[in-house]
């Protein structure tokens, strides 16, 4: 197979596409955030990655809060918009007809029409070039009851959980396994009761 070298870049898919809240209730904003993930796991540790120059950059920067809302399909159109247009000449959540709730460790919006939100809070923040890094503890996470199942599990494959891969969005798609059931052993099958069937079968 041959393979074509290009210089070093940002192809790095499927990343999330994210809408990123900051802001209070009563000042709040909104922006879509492809630059996200996980980095530790004790504490939970987050980060995103804002060009200084976009409106989120300096009200987090001075908050050193926001909330990591995951997208579905549904709201594929609303998380492009909110990616484009800027929070200085609208209420971009408004105008989306997202509804808010105040986060419970954050004084910043969560958004209910998204099946997950993490609450975040800074701990360091660092100018990388084009981006400003802010490294964050995740404090909190929203979930909507929808997705738990009786024992209270997580079902996210039934939310349509979007991503984005090299500018484009796509619809997750169906489950392939889960973590480890590459390597984890098969359960045996109890040995029938003999006794029990034939005397069923009498």
């Amino acid at each position: 197979m041959a393979k074509q070298f290009w210089k070093g870049s940002v192809l790095l898919a499927p990343a999330p596409a994210a809408l990123v809240t900051c802001g209070t209730m009563e000042n709040p904003n909104v922006l879509t955030i492809a630059w996200t993930g996980i980095v530790c796991t004790h504490p939970p540790m987050t980060y995103i990655s804002v060009r200084p120059e976009r409106y989120s950059h300096d009200i987090i920067k001075n908050s050193g809060e926001f909330v990591i809302n995951l997208t579905t399909s549904a709201m594929c159109k609303e998380t492009d918009f909110c990616g484009v247009k800027s929070g200085r000449d609208m209420n971009k959540l408004e105008k989306c007809g997202f509804h808010t709730v105040k986060g419970q460790t954050v004084d910043v919006p969560i958004i209910e029409e998204c099946p997950v939100s993490l609450e975040c809070k800074v701990t360091e923040s660092k100018l990388l070039g084009s981006h400003t890094m802010f490294l964050a503890e995740i404090t909190g996470i929203d979930v909507d009851e929808k997705y738990l199942d009786s024992k209270g599990k997580l079902n996210l494959q039934q939310s349509g959980l979007m991503a984005f891969a090299h500018g484009e969005y796509f619809a997750l798609g169906r489950k392939l396994g889960d973590f480890g059931w590459s390597v984890r052993k098969k359960k045996k099958n109890k040995p029938q009761n003999i006794k029990a069937n034939k005397e069923k079968n009498k």
